[in-house]
């Protein structure tokens, strides 16, 4: 079962029923034709995983730093007050979804940083929802674009 996307404009919120036992498409991970240096010049990466035991989220260290959280360890609510107020709604709705249902998932923001400078960060992640025998799990990465917004200013393609 395929969920549709939530899109508004450009701004990207997808969830899909995931198949763990899919294999990717053939040759898709093959590491001969993946150039990390040109991923590196574009955007820094980090894991993050979650437990939906006990709703605990643990990032990295520049993941906890670029979100100016005290602690690598928080809770979902905690980390969605650092992104944009009008997509906070969509990307919980998105993890909800996701905490009741493996699923693939992705979606792009802004970290509103103190000072109001904005760091844009794409996340991806999978989760094994609490569905039979799992307590429910997700992992995932979120990537930083090496560039920051100044106060006020947009993602062009947003209204």
């Amino acid at each position: 079962m395929r969920r549709g996307p939530l899109v508004q404009g450009n701004i990207l919120f997808k969830i899909a029923k995931s198949d763990a036992a899919s294999p990717f498409v053939s040759g898709s991970l093959e590491s001969d034709g993946y150039d990390r240096d040109i991923m590196a010049q574009f955007c820094v990466s980090e894991g993050w995983i979650g437990d939906l035991a006990n709703g605990v989220i643990k990032l990295g260290q520049l993941s906890t730093m670029l979100y100016g959280l005290p602690s690598a360890e928080c809770g979902l609510l905690s980390l969605m007050r650092c992104y944009e107020a009008h997509d906070r709604a969509r990307i919980l709705e998105l993890f909800e979804q996701a905490s009741t249902s493996s699923s693939s998932f992705c979606f792009s923001t802004t970290v509103v940083a103190a000072g109001g400078r904005g760091q844009p960060v794409f996340c991806i992640g999978e989760s094994i929802g609490a569905e039979e025998r799992h307590t429910g799990s997700m992992v995932g990465v979120f990537m930083f674009p090496r560039f920051k917004l100044d106060p006020g200013s947009q993602i062009a393609g947003r209204q």
